[in-house]
C-alpha cells in the first residue's frame, strides 16, 4: 500500500488495522522530501532519526493491542517557532540559531500523544515576521506551484510542505494571516482557529495577543480531525478557553446548507483584488448558493480603513516588547563585547535582521511617552470598532466570504524592497486575528497560468464548525486541492 497523499484520516485508519507501518509512511515522507526538498527548501530542520524511532514505538504499541490514537503513524510538520524539548527551535532567526528549548509546547505533546510523527520542522518568515518566508535567516522558500515565486508567509515552510506532500498536516501559527495567506498561495487549506480555542503555551511570541496557532491540512476532513485534537483547554496558557469543544468532525457530512446566512463585504467591491480571485469568490458563491445558502451585503467600513495600520502599531508594539527578551545574557546568540549595552547592540545588531528590527524600531517608537497616545492608544480604540463591526455583522450572517488575499503568489523579491506593498497582502487577513475571530482559506481552482487562487471564509467567535461545514461543501464540488509535483493523492 502506498501512503503518499492519503489524508491523515485514511492513513491513520490503514495504520491501525494494519494496512500500512507506521515505520512505513514515515519512510515514504523521507522518500519524498528527499525527492523534492533540494527545489521547495520548506524544512529547516528534518528530524528523520526521531521520526523513525518515533515510528517504531507506534507500531509496538498497536502490535500489543494498544490505542495509538487518533492520528497514528501520521506524519507531520510543525512551524519552526514551536518549541520542542532537546530540539533545534530558530524561528527563522540567527538569534536562535543554536536554541533548543527545556520543554514542549502544548500542541507538540498533544500530537504526540494522539499518535502524530513529527517529521521536521519548517522555515518561516524571522519571528514570523513577513508574508513570503523570504525574511527567514538562513533561505528562502520557493512555492511548489512555481519555483520563482513565494510560498506566502509567515507560515510558508508548513503550507509548502503540506502542498508538496511532505505530511498530510502541518502547524502553522496565524497573528495577522499566516496561516491563511501561505494556504492560499500554496493551493491547501489553513485554519486560523478563534483566539483562546487552541494553547499558546510553547509557540515563540510575536505579539500575544494576536498570535494563534492552526493546522494545514489538504481536506477538511482532516482540518476537522486536527482540530479536534489540538483544541484542548491548558491551564498553562492563561488566554486558553475552558469552554466545551465540540467534536468538529463530528459536525461534518451536512447534506446541504439551507438556512445559512453569508455576508458579503460591500467595501470590496471598490478595493483592487485581481481578476482570478474575484472569478474564484464567484464560483464559491454560486456553490453555496446552489447547496442553499443565503448571501446578505455586510458593511465593515471601519475595519477595512483602519485594520491594516491598527495591525502595523499594534503587533510591532507587542513585538518590541517581547523581543526585548534576546538581550545575549540568558540564551541564544551572545557577542563578545566590553560592556553591557555593547552587549546587548551587537547581539541585537547581528541576530536580528532587517524586518525584525523595523519592526522593533516602530513597535518602540509607538509606545514611546511622546507618541503612546497618538498612536498606540487610538490603534487600540480602532481595535475595539473593529471587533464591534464584526459581531454587528454577525448578527445577521453565519459567515463571511472574503478574498485571502488581493493577488496571486508574487515572484521572489517583487516586494522585497517596498514593506508596504508587502503588508498590502494581508489586508484581508489581518482584521480577523484583531478581532479574536476564526477564519478558514480554502483553494478555490487555479489561474489560467497554474496558480492557486485562495478565498477565505471567516465565523463569529467560536464558529469554526460553520467554516467548516462551508468549506465541507465547495469540498464536495470542487473537490480536494491538487498535489504539487504531481503524486497519487485522495
Amino acid at each position: 500500500m502506498n501512503s503518499l497523499g492519503l489524508s491523515a484520516t485514511d492513513l491513520a485508519t490503514a495504520v491501525k488495522n494494519r494496512e500500512v507501518t507506521a515505520a512505513e509512511t514515515v519512510a515514504v515522507s523521507i522518500g519524498r522530501i528527499a525527492e523534492l526538498e533540494g527545489k521547495v527548501h520548506a524544512l529547516l530542520t528534518p528530524l528523520y532519526d526521531r521520526a523513525l524511532a518515533r515510528a517504531s514505538e507506534i507500531d509496538r504499541k498497536i502490535g500489543k493491542g494498544e490505542d495509538a490514537g487518533p492520528l497514528a503513524g501520521v506524519p507531520v510538520v510543525v512551524k519552526d517557532n514551536l518549541c520542542m524539548k532537546g530540539i533545534r527551535t530558530t524561528c527563522g532567526s540567527r538569534i536562535l540559531e543554536n536554541w533548543h528549548p527545556p520543554y514542549d509546547a502544548t500542541v507538540i505533546r498533544l500530537l504526540e500523544e494522539a499518535g502524530a510523527v513529527i517529521i521536521g520542522k519548517a522555515n518561516m518568515d524571522e519571528f514570523a515576521m513577513g508574508s513570503s518566508t523570504e525574511n527567514s535567516a538562513f533561505f528562502p522558500t520557493n512555492n511548489p506551484w512555481d519555483l520563482e515565486r513565494v510560498p506566502g508567509g509567515s507560515s510558508g515552510g508548513s503550507a509548502a510542505a503540506v502542498a508538496c506532500g511532505y505530511a498530510p498536516l502541518a502547524l502553522g501559527s496565524d497573528t495577522g494571516g499566516f496561516i491563511r495567506q501561505p494556504a492560499a498561495f500554496c493551493g491547501v487549506y489553513g485554519l486560523k482557529p478563534t483566539y483562546g480555542l487552541v494553547s499558546r503555551y510553547g509557540l515563540v511570541a510575536f505579539a500575544s495577543s494576536l498570535d494563534q496557532v492552526g493546522p494545514f491540512a489538504r481536506s477538511v476532513d482532516d482540518l476537522a480531525l486536527a482540530l479536534d485534537v489540538l483544541s484542548t483547554p491548558d491551564p498553562a496558557d492563561a488566554t486558553s478557553s475552558r469552554r466545551c469543544r465540540p467534536g468538529y468532525r463530528a459536525c461534518l457530512g451536512r447534506e446541504d446548507l439551507k438556512g445559512l446566512r453569508v455576508g458579503v463585504v460591500k467595501e470590496f467591491e471598490a478595493y483592487p483584488v485581481q481578476t482570478e480571485i474575484r472569478e474564484a469568490l464567484g464560483r464559491v458563491e454560486g456553490i453555496l448558493r446552489g447547496a442553499g445558502a443565503e448571501f446578505l451585503p455586510v458593511s465593515l467600513p471601519t475595519t477595512i480603513e483602519a485594520g491594516l495600520p491598527c495591525y502595523y502599531i499594534l503587533a510591532p508594539a507587542e513585538a518590541s516588547s517581547n523581543l526585548a527578551r534576546y538581550d545575549g545574557v540568558r540564551w541564544g546568540l551572545s557577542v563578545e563585547a566590553e560592556h553591557l549595552v555593547d552587549l546587548y547592540m551587537k547581539t541585537r545588531g547581528e541576530g536580528f535582521g532587517a524586518e525584525v528590527k523595523r519592526r522593533i524600531l516602530t513597535g518602540t517608537y509607538v509606545l514611546s511617552s511622546g507618541y503612546y497616545d497618538a498612536y498606540y492608544l487610538v490603534a487600540q480604540k480602532a481595535r475595539t470598532q473593529i471587533s464591534r463591526e464584526f459581531t454587528e455583522a454577525f448578527r445577521n450572517v453565519d459567515l463571511l466570504l472574503m478574498p485571502t488575499t488581493p493577488t496571486l503568489p508574487f515572484r521572489q523579491g517583487e516586494n522585497s524592497e517596498d514593506p508596504i506593498q508587502m503588508y498590502l497582502s494581508d489586508v484581508f487577513t489581518l482584521p480577523v486575528n484583531l478581532a479574536s475571530l476564526p477564519a478558514l482559506s480554502l483553494n478555490a481552482g487555479k489561474s489560467p497560468g497554474g496558480l492557486p487562487v485562495g478565498v477565505q471564509f471567516v465565523g463569529p467567535r467560536w464558529g469554526e464548525e460553520t467554516l467548516l461545514g462551508a468549506a465541507e461543501a465547495v469540498e464536495r464540488v470542487l473537490g480536494k486541492p491538487a498535489a504539487a509535483f504531481g503524486g497519487e493523492w485522495v
